[in-house]
């Protein structure tokens, strides 16, 4: 996609905070007509800078009480299967390819400590594990958006 001007920065940032905003008031909140508005939002989408919405959920609210985050290393003939086992267990609900001593960083929820350590025990298959309990989570922060070419 050609560079993102001061407007789509801005629309980008309202829907991070709020994708349910409607395109009129997407609109008033950064000059525009709801029609040009409309046309931005949909020229991000089918560019792939938006990429989907979708509803925040509380974990603990539909049972998932156990956070974790799981670090895994691996060789390298390993990593496609752990990151095939990691797609199908349902309590993985995010995977990070990294750098460093760890191939796979985790975000792992799950309904009670049983579960956790059978997904642990399964991954540990392909290498050594390390399972952080999360204490906390602070709210997600919109993406930063990259200078543009004229800033």
């Amino acid at each position: 996609m050609e560079s993102l001007d001061e407007i789509d920065r801005a629309i980008l940032a309202l829907l991070q905070t709020d994708g349910r905003l409607t395109g009129a008031e997407v609109g008033r909140r950064v000059g525009l007509s709801q029609p040009a508005a409309g046309a931005r939002i949909q020229r991000l989408e089918k560019s792939g800078v938006i990429a989907g919405y979708r509803a925040v959920v509380v974990p603990a609210a539909v049972g998932l009480h156990i956070h974790a985050v799981v670090r895994l290393r691996t060789g390298h003939a390993q990593l496609s299967p752990a990151l095939a086992l990691a797609a199908r267990t349902p309590e993985v609900v995010s995977t990070l390819r990294v750098t460093g001593d760890d191939c796979l960083l985790l975000d792992v929820h799950c309904s009670h400590a049983e579960r956790l350590e059978q997904v642990v025990d399964s991954l540990a298959r392909y290498g050594p594990v390390t399972t952080s309990l999360v204490l906390r989570s602070y709210p997600h922060k919109p993406l930063p958006m990259a200078p543009s070419a004229t800033s």
